[in-house]
């Protein structure tokens, strides 16, 4: 793999104009969302989009998410939007929701992850419209983190994982919504969810009635499964230590880690601190969905980063925007759960 010097960029005129001809040229380059930050090539360009899997440690058969800056965009990407997508990107983009549709020629199927269908998604972060605008390309960018670890919500985790595998990263400051984005597909005049997001079911069913619930985004599929979306099928999400969600009343949790939590190197993550005990270290991630969304990964680098083996994290409440969080970490503690 060639090595970098990787340049850190602001979101100036000047630096975003050094961006976009960097992805003309056919390289990669971190650039922020609202959602997390993402590893963006020429969606176009196969030989750039090789790039990213190999930047990322990224299996190719996991498809990645196409980023627009203008709806007519979706003409040189796509073969046909149905009524109920059209609806669903008049209603929620520019925003964190992907369409999956049946994808143009003009996709490679290194982008599409070997499928006849795409995910295409307009974010609503300026810079990152600003880029894509500038370079005149739609954009390929999954998350711009190594493959498997948490994801990046702030330009400074893009080069603790990307330093020296890419030219550069555009800082955009802090991620507002904190996980990726819902991925949806439309059968039928039905809304399947692929991926929960803060675009949740219930919001959907305000443009289609008919929403279902995808079993990959509850239960761990097999690996030999062939998926429509991205963080369906491999480990996600996940620091080097074991992550472990634990379910059960708040009396129950403490006493549980007060009799299994011996060592600094074990970790609580609690919604905001009702975990504390005279033996547990407690990090907390938020008392309501949004606030768990935009703190997540940046708490699992924090276990990382002071050295924790084992993560013992509070299950959120799987309602509504609640489920993107939970869907998240189940891909990070690999389906380890405790109920107590």
């Amino acid at each position: 793999m060639q090595r970098y010097e990787t340049k850190m960029l602001s979101d100036c005129d000047e630096d975003i104009a050094y961006a976009a001809q960097l992805l003309k040229n056919g390289e990669v380059v971190g650039i922020p969302t609202e959602t997390v930050y993402g590893l963006a090539a020429d969606a176009e360009n196969e030989s750039a989009v090789k790039k990213i899997f190999e930047a990322k440690g990224r299996p190719s058969d996991n498809p990645l998410i196409v980023h627009i800056s203008d709806i007519s965009m979706l003409d040189r990407l796509v073969s046909v939007v149905s009524p109920v997508a059209l609806k669903c990107a008049e209603r929620f983009w520019p925003g964190p929701l992907t369409i999956v549709m049946p994808k143009s020629d003009n996709i490679p199927y290194v982008t599409s992850g070997g499928l006849d269908t795409v995910g295409v998604r307009f974010p609503s972060h300026k810079t990152a419209q600003k880029i894509i605008s500038a370079c005149g390309k739609a954009l390929a960018a999954p998350s711009a983190n190594l493959s498997g670890s948490p994801s990046p919500t702030l330009a400074k985790h893009v080069l603790d994982d990307m330093n020296g595998r890419i030219p550069a990263i555009v800082d955009g400051g802090s991620c507002t919504v904190g996980v990726e984005s819902t991925v949806i597909s439309i059968e039928n005049d039905v809304i399947r969810v692929l991926r929960p997001g803060m675009v949740s079911v219930d919001m959907l069913k305000d443009v289609c009635e008919n929403v279902i619930v995808d079993e990959g985004v509850l239960e761990q599929l097999d690996i030999t499964a062939k998926v429509r979306s991205p963080g369906m099928k491999y480990k996600h999400y996940s620091p080097k230590a074991q992550v472990y969600i634990i379910k059960g009343g708040t009396r129950d949790v403490v006493t549980y880690l007060e009799e299994h939590i011996h060592t600094q190197k074990d970790i609580a993550v609690d919604f905001c601190g009702e975990l504390a005990g005279d033996h547990v270290r407690v990090l907390p991630y938020g008392s309501t969905a949004k606030e768990q969304a935009q703190n997540l990964f940046a708490v699992l680098r924090n276990c990382d980063d002071i050295g924790a083996e084992r993560v013992f994290v509070r299950c959120p409440d799987k309602s509504g925007e609640g489920l993107a969080v939970y869907n998240r970490l189940l891909r990070a503690a690999a389906f380890r759960i405790i109920e107590v």
